[in-house]
């Protein structure tokens, strides 16, 4: 079971949560890259990778909540 006492930042990200944000951080990069040389089509691309990366970077964080919800659950039912 997870420890309630340790910081969110140190709990392990879910391969959701990671993905989430390597995409999102590509999309912002291409999004700069593409204002910055006037691309509008590079602009676009990374502006709907990094929304899709955002998304499933929450939907990573809700994965880990259930899964640690269901954890809690589980440690009252043993008691």
């Amino acid at each position: 079971a997870r420890n309630p006492q340790k910081p969110a930042s140190e709990v392990p990200m879910n391969r959701d949560e990671v993905t989430g944000k390597a995409e999102n951080v590509k999309g912002r990069i291409k999004e700069a890259a593409g204002v910055i040389t006037g691309n509008r089509d590079l602009e676009s691309e990374g502006a709907g990778e990094r929304a899709e990366g955002a998304v499933r970077d929450q939907v990573g964080k809700a994965r880990r909540k259930v899964g640690e919800a269901i954890e809690d659950i589980g440690e009252e039912l043993k008691r």
